[in-house]
């Protein structure tokens, strides 16, 4: 499996910069603005592609919820991916510990995983190393710059290693 974020992880905190093969998410009818966020436009249409030639099973880890399939798939030329349930309760995890962390390693349930987040930290992979006794791979992305080939060459060399050692 592979938990994909969107804040900082597709959309970059900047923008990215323009090239050849950079368009605008939206058309002149579905502007940037239609769904409330002017930062889509950060998104890079080549991220889908990207992310779908990874050997693995994509999963929403994000706080857009249902709005990750109806606004942001479509813009990567995704198709509608399954959505982490965040835990719901009234317990604050460990110091330290990612809110979304818990919710990650419970949807994984018994099988190995990648995560790709912007706000994972070493006490995150602490509590995963103790709570999850399956592989995984929790890949941070600089949140300033968004998803990039280093990401992606990691996670691929993970998920081909991992595969070999099977």
């Amino acid at each position: 499996m592979i938990f994909v974020d969107i804040d900082g992880v597709l959309i970059p905190l900047r923008a990215r910069p323009a090239g050849a093969g950079r368009q605008r998410s939206g058309s002149a009818e579905d502007g940037p603005d239609c769904h409330g966020n002017p930062l889509l436009d950060r998104l890079e249409p080549d991220d889908g592609r990207r992310l779908l030639a990874l050997p693995g099973e994509l999963v929403w880890a994000s706080t857009w919820m249902a709005e990750a399939n109806e606004v942001v798939a479509p813009r990567l030329g995704l198709p509608a991916l399954p959505v982490v349930d965040w835990i719901d309760d009234d317990e604050e995890p460990p110091s330290g510990v990612h809110w979304k962390t818990a919710s990650v390693a419970r949807w994984a349930a018994e099988r190995p995983f990648v995560w790709l987040d912007d706000e994972i930290t070493d006490t995150d992979r602490q509590w995963i190393a103790a709570h999850h006794p399956h592989p995984t791979l929790l890949n941070r992305v600089d949140p300033h710059v968004g998803l990039t080939d280093i990401d992606l060459t990691a996670v691929r060399h993970w998920l081909d290693h991992r595969e070999q050692a099977a």
